[in-house]
């Protein structure tokens, strides 16, 4: 089998966007499921995409999956349980406290920091009290992407850190009597992660080197957290031992000197290798092909089909380039290349004479690397939370705390030590750097999409915040939902693959952003193996499998539309990126 061989009662896949974890945690849980065991899958990822791999509707409570005795599923879902969250806090005092208190209390809890929380104490409650899934053999949790699944499983020392020092009745958490209860919860939580017996960690990648630098950087840091139990799988291996045509020898070459060259500690751990499956993994039958690769059938020997295809970038970069200025932000699942695009349009804007900065708000950013070296013209930045949290408890407290007595600055103080400091000074810096766009271009390499839209929801809620601890709004932050919504200063793309579950994302992507008011300016296919020009067997089964997706985005969901070949030079350094501006 090729799946990780599991003897603990929790399991976490995580890794970097687009890596493949919801499908390696459903064909995991499906193969226990199908040995005898009662499984539970759990998606703590605001993008899930749990119900279409698994093809099955899930909500809050676990659902039975079709045609998978003893397997189920639930979804976290960050809103809804946001909103229970919010309503159990206040429910107690509404008719006893006057409606302008109810009020500010609802106003406290209207931030997506609140929305963090709230995840997170679902989440605790499935994996720090034993009885809320006693009926099951196995919990798997299909996890966010890495940066945010970082921050949810350093939440529990951060909360108990927070919840310990707090001496004051009032905070951005609203009263702390809900969190007070719940420390017992996040203490077990906090034992069962680093419990060796108890807690398995997969560390998914791709054979990419990317990939493989974003699990090293997770395994890490989980071992900083005290969590050790790890293993290592390398998903969508493909290899070749001999071959003419340049895209196989290019994917398996890669593929080889990425694995030959990962780092060594992460090497060091237990491995499984899934290959690479031409048909997706949405569905019963191309999990249970994960799990038992060898039962594939040979792919057929007939070639690429022709069909009209969108056409390259440069179209859409020339018409950005005109415009002299602006904010252009590459938007889509984790894992299908904003950051690649995201950097050729940068460097394209800056060939064309623009001076053009490149920024991420990404906590896994990997723009540097994509660059690999100076472009003239070209500044990189990286919005880094923990410099932003240092900057903004500085600028605060030098602001207010001049005027407030020892028992005020030290509630303020308390106030400023909560995690949800860092979503306000996190957001203060997006907003800066999209005001960067008046005098310049500003390329974003945003983060994936379910946190993106959180983000971009926070403005509204985000001058509560601010006026509670400083008292004013930088002009950055006043202009910015306007600027994001003015189609002549803001081109948003939409980046997926010609894949199910990408297309999908992304259509609902567009969708959140139409309720935000902005309209996306161009959708980017990237990746496609159908325009690459390969004639591999098991390639080309894989270039016709994309026909539909090009043609529902193409037709059907985008304005307009670019399409980037899958390359065989690796889209790396300014020649690199060169070829997808074509």
């Amino acid at each position: 089998m090729a799946l990780p061989q599991i003897e603990t009662r929790y399991l976490f896949f995580t890794g970097k966007g687009g890596v493949g974890k919801t499908s390696l945690s459903c064909a995991t849980g499906l193969a226990l499921a199908e040995a005898g065991k009662r499984v539970l899958i759990v998606s703590t990822d605001p993008a899930s995409n749990l119900d279409e791999v698994l093809g099955v509707p899930l909500g809050r409570a676990p659902t039975a999956v079709p045609d998978a005795p003893g397997l189920c599923a639930l979804n976290i879902d960050p809103e809804a349980a946001a909103h229970a969250y919010r309503e159990r806090m206040v429910a107690p005092y509404r008719g006893i406290l006057p409606a302008a208190a109810i009020q500010s209390m609802e106003e406290q809890f209207s931030g997506a920091c609140t929305v963090e929380i709230a995840a997170f104490d679902e989440f605790s409650k499935l994996l720090g009290d034993p009885t809320a899934t006693a009926d099951f053999d196995h919990v798997i949790f299909d996890t966010a992407p890495t940066g945010h699944t970082l921050r949810l499983l350093t939440l529990p020392s951060a909360w108990g850190e927070f919840i310990s020092s707090s001496t004051g009745g009032a905070s951005c958490l609203g009263p702390l009597a809900g969190l007070e209860k719940q420390k017992s919860l996040y203490a077990a939580t906090v034992a069962r992660l680093s419990s060796p017996a108890e807690t398995t960690v997969i560390l998914v990648s791709r054979p990419e080197a990317a990939s493989l630098r974003e699990a090293e950087r997770t395994r890490g840091e989980l071992a900083e957290l005290g969590i050790h139990n790890q293993i290592l799988a390398v998903n969508g291996l493909f290899a070749v031992a001999q071959s003419e045509d340049a895209i196989a020898t290019a994917m398996s070459r890669r593929a080889a000197e990425a694995l030959a060259q990962m780092p060594v500690a992460l090497a060091g751990l237990s491995r499984c290798t899934i290959p690479f499956l031409p048909k997706g993994t949405v569905g019963l039958d191309a999990l249970r092909l994960m799990a038992h690769p060898e039962t594939a059938a040979p792919p057929p020997s007939e070639g690429m089909p022709s069909i009209p295809l969108p056409p390259g970038l440069a179209g859409l970069v020339d018409e950005m380039a005109c415009t002299g200025h602006g904010v252009v932000m590459t938007m889509g699942k984790g894992g299908v290349g904003k950051t690649v695009v995201a950097a050729a349009i940068a460097v394209a804007l800056a060939e064309r004479g623009g001076k053009v900065v490149l920024s991420t708000t990404d906590p896994a950013a990997h723009v540097a690397a994509t660059l690999d070296g100076a472009i003239p013209g070209l500044s990189v930045t990286r919005i880094d939370p923990r410099r932003e949290v240092a900057d903004y408890t500085a600028e605060v407290l030098a602001k207010a705390g001049k005027s407030l007595d020892s028992g005020a600055l030290a509630m303020l103080e308390e106030d400023l030590r909560s995690p949800c400091t860092e979503e306000i000074a996190v957001f203060r810096a997006f907003a800066r750097t999209v005001d960067e766009g008046k005098d310049g271009f500003v390329v974003l390499d945003t983060v994936p999409t379910g946190h993106t839209i959180l983000l971009l929801d926070a403005a509204e809620a985000y001058h509560r915040e601010v006026m509670r601890t400083q008292g004013d709004m930088p002009e950055s932050v006043r202009q910015l939902l306007p600027r994001l919504r003015d189609p002549a200063y803001t081109h948003v793309l939409i980046v997926t693959l010609p894949e199910a579950t990408p297309v999908h994302e992304a259509e609902r992507l567009q969708g959140d952003l139409a309720r935000a008011g902005i309209k996306p300016y161009a959708w980017v296919i990237n990746q496609a193996l159908l325009a690459s020009g390969t004639t591999d067997p098991l390639l080309s089964q894989r270039g016709r499998y994309e026909v539909p997706f090009i043609r529902r985005v193409d037709d059907e969901l985008a304005g307009r539309c670019a399409l980037i070949p899958w390359l065989a030079e690796a889209p790396v350094g300014k020649a690199g990126l060169a070829q997808l501006i074509r």
